[in-house]
């Protein structure tokens, strides 16, 4: 495959590291290379079959849609853009590509949410919870989106919201904790990233599946079948 990816960052580097171990061919863009998604139009994208981004908040929904207008697709390990995602389902509904998202693309994280789903159920008798989240210093968003998608489905099992408290503290690549309390005992469940490689590969391997699909698809639903 062709591969875009986008970002320089440590795991944008990563990313682009395992794509080429998996024999894929790599261009990266940089911010300075992709202002105004110089980088992602219909001409830049010729011959490219799957974009991969790592950036920022504010300017992952313009990737987006500047892939679904040059019929690519794109895979968005980005967080903190996800009250937008109403709108980019109804984009990517109507396009000629495929957009895989996910808080995170880990397979241990993964495994953590049903764990997480699985403990939630305490909820309904009689314990109380917690989200604890940790994360690097240059961390842009809180709570970090891996948190929020805790706290999305210990709701939905539980019908119970549930606090997140984060932390930015040095370079700390990713720690989640879900803490369940009563009078009797307490349960901690706590997912902590020794490398950003696990979040690396998943969004490679993401792309792989995605060739050929078309709308919106969550990591969380797929990953399985990688």
């Amino acid at each position: 495959m062709n591969l875009l990816i986008l970002g320089k960052g440590k795991t944008g580097s990563l990313v682009a590291e395992i794509a080429r171990e998996r024999r894929h061919h790599v261009s990266i863009a940089a911010s300075a290379d992709n202002e105004s998604c110089a980088a992602l139009t219909p001409d830049r994208l010729h011959g490219i079959d799957a974009v991969i981004d790592f950036t920022t908040p504010q300017t992952a929904v313009p990737h987006i849609e500047a892939c679904v207008r040059a019929s690519k697709c794109i895979v968005v390990g980005t967080t903190g853009w996800y009250e937008e995602l109403p709108r980019v389902e109804e984009l990517a509904s109507k396009a000629q590509s495929g957009v895989l998202y996910g808080a995170n693309f880990s397979v241990g994280v993964n495994l953590f949410y049903a764990a997480v789903q699985t403990a939630a159920e305490a909820l309904r008798y009689g314990y109380s919870g917690q989200i604890f989240e940790r994360h690097h210093k240059h961390k842009k968003d809180a709570p970090s989106g891996t948190a929020a998608k805790m706290q999305h489905i210990v709701r939905r099992t539980s019908g119970v919201e549930v606090e997140i408290t984060s932390f930015r503290e040095g370079e700390v690549v990713g720690m989640h904790e879900f803490i369940l309390n009563s009078g009797s005992d307490r349960i901690y469940l706590c997912h902590d990233a020794s490398s950003r490689r696990g979040f690396a590969e998943g969004a490679v391997r993401g792309a792989e599946w995605l060739t050929g699909k078309h709308g919106l698809f969550d990591f969380q639903d797929v990953w399985r079948e990688l």
